[in-house]
């Protein structure tokens, strides 16, 4: 079985310690990193300058070892998981980013749109002994004609059929999407979905914040004022959100910590954010060629550098999760030592990532997760959504 082949076979870990993280004061001197360490050592917010630092350092395990430190100061050794499902409603959408693979227009092979009843079947039958998702997430294309009814009605169905199970639904672009098509505020579409069932956010449609990066990635897509203004509209109602940041394309390292940094900001001011999520960008199919030598197996230090990162430099964003998907089992299972704390879930299905080229499985079973986390030296905790419910795997 290829997820099976694919889980390391590693002993547990030692209980964490200080002595056996390998910070080693006169080593982090000699990288010129010994003022990070200090602030890492004492939970001392790092400056842009200071994250710059960490991606031109020429150890990232060092880098790798301070982020894991402040991982394991944070939820010791807990790794999350989540019993889901995923399913992606459309992929006709209006934005037509360079970089996607998921959309399709009408008429061409591939394009789809589903029905309530398809989203239903597939959300809500489990399969003979299968377990009940503890959360639904909901993301599609920006749809130019579906209305803002279509989904209202779609979330109360769900909440019936689904009663206790947290609807993490639309991204920020998606709630945009919806305002300008029925001529009300942002704000609004999110009380009206909030009344409907609607509990969370995911962090999609972030992409990178930097203005000249997103024109040529996204040029029809809302920018980066907009993506955080509908993000702290959703905190100031209660509904929290995730975050997330698309790498490893045509961005800088001084984008990157642009995009944290502004993240970290929004957070300050709003506190909603529950995760943040990088997203690797996946090559395979996309209409956006990167130079060479910015893609292929060597970007895996680059992927758990940027892991690492985040998690310095996101000192006010309680989890990190390192999407299984995007970058594979056995990568995703390493960034538990890079900083990341979860893993997401089982999922089921998802197309996003797959039709961009992602090779993961389709679905993780708990058992196959859960065996993950402990061969990585961790203890799997079960978790919905937000965090809020928490159950120690079996």
């Amino acid at each position: 079985m290829r997820v099976a082949a694919e889980i390391a076979e590693a002993a547990l870990a030692p209980p964490y310690s200080f002595e056996a993280s390998m910070l080693d004061a006169a080593y982090y001197t000699q990288l010129c990193l010994d003022a990070i360490l200090d602030k890492v050592l004492a939970e001392q917010r790092l400056t842009p300058e200071e994250g710059l630092a960490l991606f031109r350092c020429p150890d990232p395990v060092a880098v790798g070892a301070l982020a894991h430190h402040a991982r394991m100061l944070r939820h010791g050794q807990q790794a999350f998981y989540v019993v889901n499902r995923h399913v992606n409603y459309t992929n006709h959408c209006v934005n037509a980013c360079r970089f996607c693979a998921f959309r399709r227009e009408p008429g061409e092979e591939g394009h789809f749109t589903l029905t309530h009843e398809d989203i239903i079947d597939r959300l809500c039958n489990d399969p003979p002994g299968g377990l009940a998702p503890d959360e639904l997430h909901i993301v599609g294309g920006c749809h130019p004609e579906l209305r803002l009814a279509w989904f209202e009605e779609l979330l109360r169905k769900l909440c019936k059929l689904r009663p206790g199970t947290v609807i993490k639904a639309f991204t920020c672009v998606e709630i945009a999407h919806f305002a300008a098509m029925e001529g009300i505020s942002t704000i609004e579409v999110l009380s009206r979905l909030k009344s409907a069932g609607l509990a969370m956010l995911p962090g999609g449609g972030a992409e990178i914040f930097a203005p000249e990066v997103r024109r040529q990635l996204c040029p029809n897509k809302i920018d980066a004022d907009a993506w955080l203004r509908v993000a702290g509209e959703a905190h100031s109602l209660g509904i929290p959100t995730n975050a997330t940041m698309l790498f490893g394309h045509i961005e800088s390292v001084e984008d990157r910590i642009d995009h944290l940094c502004r993240l970290r900001k929004q957070q300050d001011i709003s506190g909603g954010f529950t995760c943040f999520i990088p997203l690797a960008f996946q090559t395979e199919h996309s209409a956006l060629k990167l130079p060479v030598g910015l893609s292929g197996p060597q970007r895996g230090l680059d992927q758990l550098r940027l892991i690492a990162v985040s998690r310095l430099m996101l000192d006010n964003i309680p989890h990190l999760k390192a999407y299984w998907v995007m970058l594979g089992v056995k990568q995703a299972q390493t960034a538990l030592h890079w900083g990341a704390d979860d893993l997401d879930g089982t999922i089921v299905e998802e197309k996003i990532g797959h039709m961009a080229g992602a090779d993961s499985v389709q679905a993780l079973s708990v058992a196959e997760l859960e065996s993950i986390i402990r061969c990585s030296g961790f203890e799997p905790v079960r978790r919905n959504a937000n965090f809020t419910k928490f159950m120690t795997g079996a």
